[in-house]
């Protein structure tokens, strides 16, 4: 996810409220260059069209954003009745129309068959793979194939609004990989109509919100001192969710060497209540964060060093 350049060392989340039209990965090199950041990743790809929390992960915060991907996201989303379009959104041409508008009483007798663990079909027109290449390179190159159904979690799915006969507001909290085009999409065909996306906004990835959020144009007017302001969160913001254990100076090192550290000794019995075998825990030692290291039959062992 990260890559390295030459620039400065920056750790830490930054938070940024995407605008709709560039893509997460021109937001991302916009920052880069802000801040001439020397490593740099995200966690979570929006659509052009998509705004909202985008989490951009600062040099050793890269080791930390499979934890934030993996983590529940909340979207709000606008449907337009009565259209479908090649990309499922607003950016792709008309390829259906249908003459049935839902009602507020039928969208929601129908939401809660989308909940929990569903099978959907990913939007042709996504960065998944098939054969090799991207299907949304296949798919403008007018070649036909398929996609497989994938297994998603869809958390809550609840009606905010209908403004008119033709448009109506969700929002939707769920877990890794659920395209909120294809929910859109299918939500439409159990309706016995089509639909495509025109707004999308993502509130929530993880352990953050918007609630801490700023928009490029505020990044811009930071500068440099983005790095040294409130703005930057630290590393172990993205890892509220997973057990933290203090360690001492000693046992810190030993772990930042690949050596195991038992947690049997008296201090640690505590701290290790409660923690299954195999779990991920965040090591520290006098507030400093260390390692991710993997529990294991009374010893942590070394997953990811923390260079701080």
């Amino acid at each position: 996810m990260g890559r390295n350049h030459k620039g400065r060392p920056i750790n830490g989340w930054l938070l940024i409220d995407k605008p709709s039209g560039p893509t997460s990965t021109r937001v991302v090199g916009r920052v880069r260059h802000l801040l001439e950041a020397r490593k740099i990743g995200h966690g979570g790809t929006l659509d052009p069209l998509a705004t909202g929390l985008l989490p951009i992960a600062l040099g050793e915060a890269t080791k930390t954003v499979s934890y934030v991907m993996d983590g529940r996201k909340t979207y709000r989303f606008t449907l337009r009745w009565g259209q479908a379009t090649r990309t499922d959104d607003a950016e792709g041409e008309i390829v259906a129309v249908c003459d049935r508008r839902p009602t507020a009483e039928e969208m929601r007798a129908a939401l809660p068959g989308f909940l929990g663990t569903i099978e959907q079909v990913p939007p042709v027109f996504s960065a998944i793979k098939v054969a090799g290449r991207r299907a949304y390179d296949r798919a403008r190159a007018e070649e036909s194939f398929d996609l497989a159904p994938r297994r998603v979690e869809v958390l809550a799915f609840d009606l905010i609004g209908c403004p008119d006969s033709d448009h109506a507001s969700f929002e939707v909290s769920c877990g890794k990989g659920t395209y909120m085009r294809a929910l859109g999409r299918d939500l439409g065909r159990a309706l016995g109509t089509c639909a495509h996306i025109v707004a999308l906004r993502r509130t929530a990835v993880g352990p953050f919100d918007l609630s801490r959020a700023i928009s490029l144009e505020t990044l811009e007017s930071l500068g440099h001192s983005a790095a040294a302001s409130g703005a930057l969160l630290p590393i172990e913001t993205a890892l509220d969710d997973i057990p933290a254990l203090a360690l001492s100076e000693t046992e810190a090192n030993r772990l930042r060497c690949g050596q195991a550290v038992s947690m049997l000794a008296r201090s640690h019995r505590e701290s290790i209540r409660g923690v299954d075998n195999g779990a991920i825990v965040f090591a520290t030692t006098g507030g400093r964060p260390v390692a991710l290291a993997r529990y294991e039959a009374g010893d942590i062992h070394p997953v990811r060093i923390l260079n701080l």
